[in-house]
């Protein structure tokens, strides 16, 4: 291993034989093409890849300036982590932590290894605003179809923005750039033996970063094309990993949040740019389905949960045909309030508790899928900025209700 770096870059895989080639390649040109003269080195973290992904890495051209270096992970540290199914996801990004420290360097980047959008820009617009503008946490802006990222769009994005009042609009992206302070400080959090670490590297990251007052900003990448997710997998496991581990989080600054107020902007980086996005299929009838059997099954629960006024809105809802049925806004904010709380005060084991919540989830996702379907991106966002707004104005609601 070399003895210092300027620049440590992170490839954590599992089974990506067909996409970690290019990822390497673009990261390898990117350096040589925006840092010739910054030593630099780039840590492939394998969970025990099955496909030959390994020998992939091998026999992928690296610059002469770029050290290679494999981390394979024991079978112990496989985890499956929310979002692109990366087992030891977080095992795999504190061991670049630990190099990063090791190595002195000034700045670092973390990329997935099943990206096929990757191009050596995104190296430069990750590191640079770190090297030169003097950044700690560079969260990626993605351009996404309107029906991608449903949990940011309605649970993730406008609750970390209430929060902490930074307008990081991808909080859970998966490619981030930091600096090497940022690295020690992640490093020395203890965290690494729980959930957090296991299924929430990306949401617990970005929120440390703003929690702690380091300095932010995002870098637009343009489209974001991974490997599709199984259609047919169960995304009640992804809401539940994601959610817990946000509303960790939420416990753990609640002095920091209960004193913040609005949001602003944070500086952002990069071309802003339309590009053409893979449509994305979505079944409103099956989400309805679910929405109305949770009505019957989970009645009991969400009563103890949101309470009889805001339950009987829900009836009320499930009551509606398919294509009259819109999940008011501040129905919403107020649920995710209430959920925040019953886990605050552990009415229920956290699993029960959020997935109780996924029926609701899926209610809301078909409602704005309605909504936006004859809308363009910008209208589409337009609407979730309208939910921003109103998760910043029912804050006071949460803090008056958390003991």
């Amino acid at each position: 291993m070399a003895e210092n770096a300027d620049i440590v870059i992170g490839i954590p895989s599992y089974n990506n034989a067909k996409t970690v080639g290019h990822v390497i390649r673009a990261v390898d040109a990117g350096l040589a093409k925006y840092f010739p003269d910054k030593k630099a080195v780039i840590i492939n973290s394998d969970g025990g890849s099955k496909d030959g992904t390994s020998e992939v890495i091998k026999n992928a051209v690296i610059d002469h300036n770029a050290l290679l270096i494999q981390h394979p992970l024991s079978m112990a540290h496989r985890i499956t982590t929310p979002y692109h199914g990366i087992p030891g996801k977080g095992s795999a990004i504190r061991t670049v932590f630990q190099t990063a420290v090791d190595m002195g360097a000034s700045a670092c980047a973390i990329v997935d290894s099943d990206l096929r959008s990757i191009t050596p820009e995104w190296i430069e617009l990750l590191i640079s605003p770190v090297l030169k503008e003097g950044n700690d946490f560079v969260a990626p802006l993605y351009d996404r179809h309107k029906f991608d990222g449903t949990i940011t769009n309605s649970i993730v994005y406008p609750m970390t923005r209430a929060f902490y009042g930074k307008r990081i609009r991808q909080p859970i992206g998966g490619e981030f750039g930091f600096s090497g302070n940022m690295a020690e400080f992640y490093l020395k959090q203890d965290v690494w033996e729980t959930d957090v670490a296991r299924f929430g590297i990306d949401i617990w990251m970005t929120t440390e970063a703003i929690a702690n007052d380091f300095r932010v900003c995002q870098a637009f990448l343009g489209a974001k094309i991974h490997d599709p997710k199984d259609p047919g997998s169960d995304l009640s496991e992804m809401l539940v990993q994601v959610v817990s581990s946000l509303f960790d989080l939420t416990e753990k600054h609640s002095d920091k949040w209960k004193e913040v107020k609005g949001s602003v902007d944070v500086s952002t980086f990069g071309f802003r740019y339309h590009v053409g996005l893979e449509h994305v299929k979505v079944n409103v009838e099956r989400m309805l389905k679910i929405f109305r059997e949770g009505q019957n099954n989970l009645k009991g629960m969400w009563l103890d949960i949101i309470g009889s006024g805001d339950l009987g809105e829900v009836l009320v809802l499930g009551a509606l045909s398919d294509k009259d049925f819109r999940f008011p806004l501040k129905l919403w904010t107020r649920i995710i309030y209430d959920y925040a709380i019953a886990y605050h005060k552990k009415k229920l084991p956290p699993q029960h508790l959020i997935k109780s919540l996924v029926p609701l989830y899926l209610g809301k996702t078909a409602s704005f899928v309605m909504e936006v379907e004859e809308m363009d991106k910008d209208g589409a966002e337009a609407e979730i900025e309208k939910l921003c707004m109103e998760f910043e104005a029912n804050k006071e609601y949460l803090v008056n209700s958390w003991k």
